[in-house]
C-alpha cells in the first residue's frame, strides 16, 4: 500500500455500510470454496481469534481472509459470480485495475446482482513463501509458521498476530478480542506477542497485561 491514494474511487458511505456488510459470509463457507487452492491462505481478524477460540465471542460484520498479494488472481477466479473493489484512505474502487490494487492492499468481494460485499482480501506483501508483516518489512516469518487450522480444516492467521495487528487502533472490539484471548495464550504466545509489540508499538499498554496475568 502506498502513502498516497491514486486516483478515482468514490467515498465510502459509512451508513451504507453496515447494510451492504449484511450478507457477509461465515469462514466454513469460503473455506468450502477455497477448497483444495494451492495458496497458503487463511482468515484473519475476528474471526480468526474465534477460530482459535473455538467457539463464536461476538458478532462480526464482516469477513477477511489474508493472502499472498501474488496469489490474489487464484483468489479472485474462483469467485466469477463476483466483483472486487479495492478500499482505502476512506475510498472504495469498483473493479479495480492493477495500478490500484498495487496502492492498495484491501478489496472487497461484492456480488454484482445485490451490491453487498461477502468476505475482504487482505493482499499480504511476502518473498515467496515468506510472509512480510505490512507495519514493518524486517518482521518475516514463513507462512507455514503463522498460519494454524481449525480440527475441521478452516486455516486462521496466528492469534498473535491478529492480536498485533489489532493494537494500532485498539478499538473496544479490538480491547475485547484481546482481553478474552490472552487468557488462552500459552506463555510461548504471549512471550511472541510481547516481542512483535514492542517492535512495532513499542510502549503499548497491553504490554503490561502480557505479564502481568
Amino acid at each position: 500500500m502506498t502513502e498516497l491514494p491514486p486516483p478515482g474511487g468514490t467515498v465510502a458511505d459509512v451508513d451504507e455500510l453496515g447494510a451492504r456488510w449484511a450478507d457477509a459470509w461465515r469462514p466454513e463457507r469460503i473455506a468450502e470454496r477455497l477448497r483444495g487452492i494451492d495458496t497458503p491462505w487463511c482468515v484473519a481478524a475476528g474471526w480468526a481469534l474465534d477460530l482459535f477460540r473455538g467457539e463464536q465471542s461476538r458478532a462480526h460484520g464482516d469477513l477477511e481472509i489474508s493472502v499472498p498479494a501474488a496469489d490474489f488472481p487464484v483468489i479472485r477466479d474462483r469467485f466469477p459470480d463476483h466483483v472486487f473493489d479495492a478500499v482505502g484512505w476512506g475510498r472504495i474502487w469498483e473493479e479495480a485495475g492493477a495500478e490500484v490494487l498495487t496502492a492498495t492492499h484491501q478489496t472487497w468481494a461484492r456480488d454484482p446482482a445485490s451490491g453487498r460485499f461477502s468476505f475482504d482480501v487482505f493482499r499480504e506483501p511476502h518473498e515467496g513463501g515468506m510472509w512480510i508483516c505490512r507495519r514493518d518489512p524486517e518482521l518475516r516469518l514463513p507462512y507455514d509458521e503463522i498460519v494454524e487450522r481449525t480440527p475441521d480444516g478452516i486455516p486462521y492467521l496466528t492469534p498473535e498476530l491478529v492480536l498485533l495487528f489489532k493494537a494500532r487502533a485498539a478499538r473496544p472490539k479490538d480491547r475485547a478480542d484481546f482481553r478474552g484471548t490472552l487468557p488462552l495464550l500459552d506463555r510461548a504466545r504471549r512471550h511472541r506477542l510481547g516481542v512483535w509489540l514492542e517492535r512495532v508499538h513499542p510502549g503499548h499498554v497491553w504490554l503490561a497485561e502480557l505479564t502481568r496475568r
